[in-house]
C-alpha cells in the first residue's frame, strides 16, 4: 500500500494499531542478547520499537510514512526512551547491510512481486549470528477478516517465507491461527506466519 495511504491512516491521533508491542515479540523478544541493536521494519507507530527500547536495545524504527514515525518519536517520549526514525521505502530503497543485531517485522506487508527485495532487504540488514523476527497474515486471512489488507498480493504464502529464509537457520516456524488485538484494525482470530531465523 502506499506512502499516502499510510500517511492517512496514521494521520487520526489515535495510536491504529494501539501502544502496545505485538503478542509474538513480547513472547520473542527474550531471544534477544542485551543491549542490542535492533531494527523494526515497516513499523508504522513505533509500539514493538518503543517497547524493544524500555527492554534496554538501540533501536531504530523503519517506515514510508513520515506520519507514522512521528507518532513514534511520541510514543517513544510518552514511554521515556529514545528510538531512531528512518522514513524509507523498503520495497526499493537499501538500508544498510549488516548493520543491526537484529530485525523484527510485524505485519508489515507489500505487494507479492516486492516481497523478494522486502524481504532480502530485512535479512541483509543484520549481521552474521542476529536473530530475524516476522509475523504476518497469510493467504488465509481473507477468510477471517479480522485485520490486514483485503488484497491475496498483499498476505503472504508458507512456501514463499521459507524460500526468502532459506539460506538462515530456523529456530521457529509457525503457520496457523493466533487471536490478535491490536487497536482498531487487528481483532479476533486470524491466520498469521511466524518466523524467527538466525543470520548466517
Amino acid at each position: 500500500m502506499s506512502k499516502a495511504h499510510w500517511d492517512k491512516s496514521f494521520s487520526e491521533e489515535a495510536y491504529v494499531y494501539g501502544e502496545e508491542a505485538n503478542e509474538f515479540i513480547r513472547a520473542s523478544s527474550h531471544l534477544f542478547g542485551e543491549g542490542e541493536a535492533i531494527a523494526c521494519f515497516a513499523e508504522g507507530e513505533g509500539r514493538n520499537a518503543v517497547y524493544l527500547a524500555k527492554q534496554g536495545h538501540d533501536v531504530t524504527a523503519y517506515d514510508q510514512s513520515k506520519v507514522g514515525l512521528k507518532k513514534a518519536e511520541q510514543l517513544a517520549i510518552k514511554n521515556k526512551v529514545t528510538i531512531e526514525t528512518a522514513a524509507v521505502d523498503l520495497t526499493n530503497e537499501k538500508v544498510p547491510t549488516a548493520e543491526y543485531d537484529g530485525a523484527v517485522v510485524v505485519f508489515g506487508h507489500v505487494p507479492a512481486v516486492d516481497q523478494p527485495f522486502f524481504m532480502e532487504n530485512i535479512i541483509n540488514s543484520v549481521k552474521a549470528g542476529g536473530l530475524i523476527m516476522v509475523e504476518v497474515y497469510s493467504k488465509e486471512q481473507l477468510a477471517y477478516g479480522t485485520g490486514g489488507p483485503p488484497n491475496e498480493q498483499l498476505l503472504y504464502s508458507p512456501e514463499d517465507m521459507l524460500s526468502f529464509f532459506k539460506n538462515e537457520r530456523h529456530i521457529h516456524f509457525f503457520y496457523g491461527e493466533v487471536t490478535r488485538h491490536e487497536g482498531k484494525k487487528h481483532n479476533g482470530l486470524s491466520h498469521v506466519i511466524q518466523v524467527i531465523a538466525e543470520k548466517k
